[in-house]
């Protein structure tokens, strides 16, 4: 059984004068705020300064796209501000990072990957959508075939009676998204194209590919074998810990400066030592460009109705993050 999320104690002293002014919940969300900074910062300068307009920019900013998806996860599985307006100020941002509504990862994320809610079909992002024998196309493609089952997922759950507020949140991010890039568009049409909408895709995209990455092989239905570990500390710094996948699932409200602590305390003596990578950049070359098939998987697959659930989650911990229309409990989404 999981144990509830302890809240991170206030920032104190000149580290904490940041998160004060800003209003953060975490002294450590400065880093989350900056991230999505400087992806922004970086659009611009390529935008309208054209001696920005070179690779080692380009590279960056769409390095910093998928940061910026990153933050968008953390933010809603738990807030960053106090204020509600600012967490929904910092959806309408995140939402034009990325072009796509940040809200849409409460449904497809929130509670359809992590199973708290389903609508009869498998996980819209599960590795098996994709089953090319060359394994590099699994990966190149996997957006392409969960792109549109996650959106068209997203719909149905939308569709449901009682989820106007969700609707028109989603709604508003969509036109703020594509409204913003068209305006940049008809402004400036190929610089649009090239500096702007271009890292926004390579973000989302790859942000997409994140579950084929931390999922394929594993067993889905073990309370511990079920996600593959990054466990590089230079690369977890950046991720902003998201590579400790294993008690992100376990406990999805956690905030991320506490995961590294938790996955050495609770998760390393359970897991498959197998499923704790120690480098991703080594695993991606070892699994999609030093060899041609698919991995085996690692677990025997077993019956739908055997093992535990793995992401059972303690009732009072808040599980979709708190904004002006979809604050829910654990206990409310899971019951």
């Amino acid at each position: 059984m999981t144990t509830p999320a302890v809240a991170a104690p206030p920032a104190r002293g000149p580290a904490g004068v940041w998160p004060r002014l800003l209003g953060l919940r975490q002294g450590s969300d400065v880093r989350q705020v900056a991230t999505v900074a400087v992806y922004y910062a970086l659009l611009a300068a390529m935008y309208f300064v054209p001696a920005c307009r070179n690779v080692p920019v380009f590279v960056a900013a769409c390095a910093a796209s998928f940061l910026s998806a990153v933050v968008g996860h953390n933010a809603l599985h738990q807030s960053i501000f106090h204020a509600r307006w600012q967490n929904t100020a910092l959806r309408y941002l995140l939402s034009f990072g990325g072009l796509f509504p940040i809200s849409a990862v409460i449904p497809a994320h929130n509670l359809v990957h992590h199973h708290l809610e389903d609508d009869g079909q498998p996980d819209w992002a599960a590795p098996g959508h994709v089953r090319f024998k060359w394994n590099l196309l699994n990966l190149l493609h996997f957006p392409n075939v969960a792109g549109p089952l996650t959106f068209n997922g997203v719909q149905r759950w939308a569709a449901v009676r009682g989820r106007g507020p969700f609707r028109r949140q989603y709604t508003s991010e969509l036109v703020f998204a594509f409204g913003l890039t068209g305006l940049l568009l008809v402004r400036d049409f190929w610089t649009g194209l090239f500096f702007v909408v271009l890292p926004q895709l390579w973000g989302a995209r790859s942000f997409l590919r994140i579950n084929i990455i931390q999922h394929d092989g594993c067993d889905v239905r073990s309370e511990w074998n079920h996600s593959r570990n990054f466990v590089g500390k230079a690369f977890n710094w950046l991720m902003l810990n998201n590579g400790y996948h294993t008690i992100h699932h376990n406990q999805a409200g956690v905030h991320f400066e506490r995961l590294a602590e938790l996955h050495e305390r609770r998760v390393m003596p359970r897991i498959d030592p197998r499923l704790n990578e120690p480098s991703m950049v080594l695993y991606l070359a070892r699994t999609y460009l030093l060899r041609i098939s698919r991995p085996a998987p690692l677990f025997e697959a077993r019956d739908a109705g055997e093992g535990p659930r793995h992401d059972a989650v303690p009732a009072k911990e808040t599980w979709v993050a708190d904004g002006p229309d979809d604050a829910r409990r654990q206990d409310e989404v899971a019951a």
